[in-house]
């Protein structure tokens, strides 16, 4: 059972999604402490370019989002059905390259697949990685790393929750495909002590086909790893 709240605008329609079946999992996967964690969430809008998902982290209100990784227990990886789109020659991976005033020139951009903390472009964004192969993902494959991040510091404003969420990242996938992983993060909570919340794992579409492409999606990673 999901908990859907729609948002329609001019020609687009916006779905927030919060799926039970992601805290469940929560639950089944991660043995570490993970308080202000509550789930993993996302929107979607339809244009030409297909369908964008931003998705994000729900905290507890006064938490924050440090950093989301990947490590060699569990691996991090976002994946699509059909690849994810990126605009051909100024793809970003990661808003921290993304100039907005680029989007007027290259309106593509908009729509361009990347990875973040709490930001939608460089404006302000002191966001760093460290130990992702981002090529694949530029050439719209499949985003791994099993000793990777992306991070941002407790004195950066951009990992503080607004309306108990910060953003993760935004993911163009053609119309009707499916967004889907697993991923690890941590944080603050509000009277700052950390949590940890360990192979989450996510589906856009969470029916009993997808989660078990997800369980393949793991194996694989395990695989790669030895």
């Amino acid at each position: 059972m999901s908990v859907f709240h729609n948002v329609k605008g001019e020609g687009t329609m916006e779905v927030r999604m919060t799926p039970l079946i992601v805290s469940a999992l929560v639950a089944g996967c991660s043995a570490t402490a993970m308080a202000d964690f509550q789930s993993i969430s996302w929107t979607m809008s339809s244009s030409s370019y297909g369908d964008t998902y931003l998705v994000y982290a729900d905290l507890d209100s006064g938490g924050q989002l440090n950093a989301v990784y990947g490590d060699n227990v569990n691996a991090l990886t976002i994946s699509s059905d059909g690849g994810f789109y990126q605009t051909p020659s100024w793809s970003v991976d990661t808003t921290f390259a993304l100039n907005p005033s680029l989007i007027a020139v290259f309106p593509s951009l908009a729509y361009d697949s990347w990875v973040t903390i709490g930001l939608e472009d460089n404006v302000g964004n002191n966001m760093l990685n460290i130990g992702i192969d981002f090529t694949d993902f530029n050439s719209g494959g499949s985003l791994w790393t099993d000793n990777g991040s992306w991070f941002a510091t407790p004195d950066d404003a951009q990992v503080h929750e607004v309306n108990g969420s910060v953003l993760i990242g935004q993911f163009t996938v053609a119309s009707g495909d499916h967004v889907f992983g697993s991923l690890n993060m941590q944080g603050k909570n509000a009277d700052l002590s950390n949590w940890n919340a360990d192979g989450i794992a996510f589906d856009t579409a969470p029916a009993p086909g997808a989660l078990a492409l997800l369980g393949l999606a793991g194996l694989a990673a395990r695989r790669r790893r030895k």
